[in-house]
């Protein structure tokens, strides 16, 4: 009888200590989604950072052209001048031969008609360049705005992050040197919290000062509902021991990384859709695992915000 009572408490504590099915299968879609989103915004960024070199590299080829223009249109402007010179010349000549010989004025007429002919193309090849001119002017003016518009996406974008991340350092303050650190990089936050702030060794329950640390993120975060939330849990490679309810480092931190999410969830200003909690195990270490600080570093959670691509999928499809 004892035995059986003992069974049925330790099934009980299995089944209550377990994600269930469809709460695991819910975070791996979203986890699959946010990935998803992730190489989006990644193809997105080098999208963006290709156009814009090639953009300041035709921009580059433009002045150019332009200054080539321009500097034709000097030479035929001045050899226009030069021409009509010679034509003001000739046709003083010429009213001064009239006077005296026919054979004069039919060979300075002759000339004069050459001239003519000359000043003509010389003029039509002016005002083609001027045309040709206008047209890399305005070419030149579309670029430049082209341009101008991309950096004005990136800057807009990197300093919402910027102040994202500025907002997170000052309402987690109180945890500096506590194993908290915050990033910002390839157009992400990272906010990173190794387990000793968070958990007990083998752990997936999160303590009182590592609740207040969660929570204070939260504050920051219901304050930017259109931010993606990645919740990932970490381990060293030391191989998990704990008392069978769980079977690996990698059910171990994606048990954290639940309990993370279930804390920032308390926040009803936190968008639920915007949350996405995933186990990486001891698969992305930061540190070397040789050394107990090293394995500590790579014991933690990483919390990675990522901004909504909806304005730079609209920049993008628009041009």
């Amino acid at each position: 009888m004892i035995k059986k009572t003992a069974l049925t408490l330790l099934t009980v504590a299995f089944l209550t200590s377990c994600v269930s099915p469809k709460v695991y299968k819910d975070l791996e879609s979203k986890y699959a989604k946010l990935k998803q989103q992730n190489r989006k915004l990644s193809d997105a960024n080098e999208l963006l950072s290709s156009e814009k070199n090639t953009a300041e590299s035709e921009l580059k080829q433009l002045h150019t052209a332009y200054n080539e223009a321009v500097a034709q249109r000097d030479k035929l402007q001045s050899d226009y001048s030069t021409t009509k010179a010679n034509y003001d010349n000739l046709k003083n000549s010429y009213d001064a031969l009239e006077k005296n010989s026919s054979a004069a004025i039919a060979s300075n007429s002759q000339k004069n008609r050459e001239l003519l002919a000359q000043l003509e193309a010389k003029e039509q090849a002016l005002a083609d360049e001027n045309d040709r001119l206008n047209k890399l002017k305005k070419e030149l003016e579309d670029r430049s705005n082209r341009v101008a518009e991309l950096e004005n996406v990136i800057a807009t974008k990197d300093a919402a992050m910027t102040a994202l991340k500025e907002a997170i350092s000052k309402a987690l303050t109180d945890f500096e040197g506590k194993g908290l650190t915050v990033e910002q990089h390839d157009g992400k936050v990272y906010v990173s919290m190794e387990n000793k702030l968070l958990f007990g060794s083998g752990s997936w329950a999160v303590g009182a000062e590592g609740t207040r640390a969660v929570k204070q993120l939260g504050s920051v975060l219901g304050d930017n509902p259109d931010i993606a939330v990645l919740i990932e849990g970490h381990t060293d490679n030391v191989p998990y021991k704990g008392n069978g309810v769980l079977t690996s480092n990698w059910d171990l931190s994606t048990k954290r990384a639940t309990a993370i999410v279930t804390i920032l969830r308390e926040n009803e200003n936190i968008n639920a859709e915007n949350l996405t909690a995933a186990g990486r195990g001891e698969f992305a270490p930061v540190a070397t695992n040789e050394t107990a600080e090293g394995k500590a570093k790579n014991r933690r959670i990483e919390v990675i915000l990522t901004p909504k691509l909806d304005e730079l999928s609209k920049l993008l499809n628009d041009n």
